[in-house]
């Protein structure tokens, strides 16, 4: 942790240097208070990819989307522009992303509240919807309306078993009653993405798993990996 956590550092002061400012968020923000090994770094940044462009040589694939992928002293980031989003045409993509400045605009496109929480440069919680009050609580909740979110990304659904099982959070009870109602719409999926959802599920006890997948009546999409 302490050397990626470091080269964070070293990445705030790059973008600090050229007038814009980096956040650690989401799932990184998540490991670092449960104090589990770290994967990847996520960050946020108000530069868009047009100007890290200028001074970071990384990967600008997904820059239409505000995502950029970069190797910084051996540790890769997963650097994305605040942004917000409107309107998802096909269950799964926006059809516009508009770059913001702030974070409590970016905040509210994220899905759950665990992961949903900021961290800057002295490592201060900057958290809107009290997730760090639910990661204690051992708590899954959305950020919004649920029954929205998961029409919006179904795929959503997946996470939400994923997330209560591997971190062994209780889905709160709004929730619950949308993933019962919104399964359906993982008939809109495609099966690729499907699996590579499932591909996620590593380290998660089978016998887990699959009542998990039995309560919500969509163990058949196990097939897809099989």
């Amino acid at each position: 942790m302490l050397e990626k956590t470091k080269a964070f550092l070293q990445l705030f002061n790059i973008f600090h240097e050229h007038n814009y400012h980096l956040y650690l968020v989401g799932g990184t923000v998540r490991d670092i208070l449960l104090s589990v090994p770290l994967e990847d770094m996520d960050v946020v940044t108000d530069a868009t990819p047009k100007e890290m462009k200028e001074f970071i040589k990384g990967d600008y694939t997904y820059a239409k989307m505000g995502s950029v992928k970069y190797v910084f002293n051996g540790v890769k980031f997963d650097i994305t522009t605040l942004r917000k989003e409107k309107h998802y045409k096909d269950y799964r993509h926006p059809t516009d992303v508009i770059f913001v400045k702030d974070l409590k605009t970016d905040h509210l496109r994220r899905d759950f509240t665990v992961n949903a929480m900021y961290m800057d440069n002295h490592f201060r919680l900057i958290d809107f919807e009290g997730g760090e009050n639910d990661l204690c609580k051992r708590i899954l909740r959305m950020v919004g309306s649920p029954k929205k979110r998961l029409k919006e990304d179904p795929l959503r659904i997946l996470r939400a078993i994923r997330f209560s099982l591997t971190y062994q959070l209780t889905i709160e009870s709004h929730l619950e009653n949308a993933l019962i109602n919104s399964v359906k719409f993982l008939n809109k999926i495609s099966q690729d993405k499907i699996k590579m959802e499932f591909k996620k599920f590593k380290n998660i006890n089978a016998k887990e798993l699959d009542e998990m997948l039995e309560k919500y009546s969509i163990k058949h999409l196990k097939d897809v990996i099989e």
